[in-house]
């Protein structure tokens, strides 16, 4: 066990913007489509990623992310 605190650890302070948001602007797998949408990930909603990302692009995830 070691007694000096954690460097990563934000104590109580809220978490910053900058790491909860990611938005669209890199590449995004059908995974993290699946992961955005609160889905298991399994075969029927990696399909169904991989169908809504081929449909509506990078719109498929900025209409899940806040």
């Amino acid at each position: 066990m070691n007694a000096e605190p954690d460097k990563t650890s934000m104590g109580d302070r809220p978490t910053p913007d900058r790491l909860l948001h990611a938005g669209s602007e890199g590449e995004f797998t059908a995974e993290d489509l699946v992961l955005a949408s609160g889905r298991d990930v399994n075969p029927k909603s990696l399909a169904w990623a991989e169908r809504r990302m081929a449909e509506k692009g990078r719109a498929s995830m900025d209409e899940l992310l806040p």
